[in-house]
């Protein structure tokens, strides 16, 4: 299928992380993107490797599949009056410039609106367009200042990012969400919309259960490593060969645990017998649980366990991930048309089938004539497909 969003033209002036995996999103909905960059260096990422793929990085490939590329120079007249004319034809504009920069160069929410009054303009920022618009929003940063570093790591060592970009990966998402809510509302009334999403804001609304605790008590949360603050067990736990992750979160699962390993025992001692008192009790909970799981490894642990119907997986890889994934017939990846690297694929399953299929990232500039030409046409006529 072309996807539900086909018709739909996105002009991405957007580079890195969140503004880039909003508009891939949108292109896997069949949305026609194009991408424009810096002619001769093109998106940050090109050079953020490695690992390099055949044109460019693997970071640069990982959120822009299945888009057109143009270098356009905004700086130069000509090439400032295309990009013009592109934010005039699109339905969709995501940008992630400073505040102000593209008001400068007419190409701001309110310009853009004057001449394309149903434009669904995305400004994708670190803290917001009012008091922080002049601090940079890199997501180390912010991760480090919204709290996230704080509560992550283990409690006597330093505070830790986490393992992925994570705050412009939910950005990226929370900004998808609403550039289709505000198409949603343009079909419904006929009117465009600004939306606006900020790095900082996006961190928050994710902290969920531990915003909401500081909110509640006053106290911030402090780092705990792979324990949870309100569940035991729900942590990693040592067997002979590694780690196993647990999770139970109710008495139920914990009285199978402690069968399975021998000790069902545990789920009548007082100390254990529910959840407030294995939180109360946890370092004698982990000592009489690692006890037995010691006596085995990780990956037999996990199938009696799965088996008893207790949440539990060893500590794996990002290449054990992929390979569980596939096993279970989830299809992770997707390769592009015409063959090439295999990519994480859109990760909602439509029984419609909603997701078109994909197309390779571009090469810098790889479609840059026929966008010209058609931004420089009258704009009856299709598009090029990427790829």
């Amino acid at each position: 299928m072309s996807g539900p969003l086909e018709g739909v033209l996105v002009a991405d002036f957007s580079r890195v992380l969140a503004g880039p995996l909003c508009t891939m999103t949108l292109a896997d909905l069949g949305a026609r993107v194009v991408k424009v960059e810096r002619p001769g260096s093109g998106d940050d990422t090109r050079s953020w490797g490695p690992p390099w793929s055949a044109s460019s990085s693997t970071y640069f490939e990982s959120v822009n599949r299945s888009k057109l590329g143009v270098a356009l120079d905004l700086a130069d007249g000509a090439d400032l009056a295309l990009a013009r004319e592109l934010a005039r034809r699109a339905d969709v504009v995501v940008e992630n410039f400073r505040t102000g920069s593209l008001d400068r160069l007419g190409l701001g929410y309110e310009q853009v609106a004057a001449v394309n009054p149903g434009v669904v303009y995305c400004s994708v920022t670190g803290f917001g367009s009012g008091a922080g618009a002049g601090l940079l929003g890199y997501d180390f940063v912010v991760q480090a200042v919204g709290g996230l570093m704080s509560i992550t790591g283990e409690p006597d060592g330093d505070p830790a990012k986490a393992g992925v970009a994570l705050v412009d990966v939910l950005t990226g998402k929370d900004a998808a969400i609403g550039v289709l809510a505000a198409l949603a509302d343009r079909a419904r009334t006929g009117r465009g919309c600004r939306v606006e999403v900020n790095l900082l804001s996006s961190l928050l609304g994710s902290l969920v259960n531990q915003a909401q605790s500081t909110l509640e008590t006053g106290r911030p949360p402090g780092r705990m490593g792979n324990r949870h603050p309100s569940i035991a067990p729900y942590e990693t736990l040592r067997c002979r060969d590694g780690l196993l992750a647990v999770a139970c979160g109710n008495d139920g699962q914990f009285a199978r645990l402690a069968a399975v390993l021998g000790v069902p025992e545990l789920a009548e001692d007082g100390r254990f017998a529910t959840n407030a008192a294995r939180v109360g009790h946890r370092e004698e909970l982990v000592a009489a649980l690692e006890e037995r799981l010691l006596g085995d490894d990780a990956a037999r642990w996990q199938a009696r366990l799965t088996a008893a119907a207790v949440p539990a997986g060893r500590v794996g890889t990002v290449a054990d991930g992929l390979a569980l994934a596939e096993d279970l017939g989830l299809s992770p990846t997707v390769a592009p048309a015409g063959g090439g690297t295999p990519a994480p694929r859109h990760p909602v399953t439509y029984s419609t089938g909603l997701v078109r299929g994909a197309e390779p990232p571009p090469g810098l500039d790889e479609h840059g004539d026929a966008v010209r030409a058609w931004l420089a046409g009258p704009g009856t006529g299709p598009l090029p497909t990427a790829g």
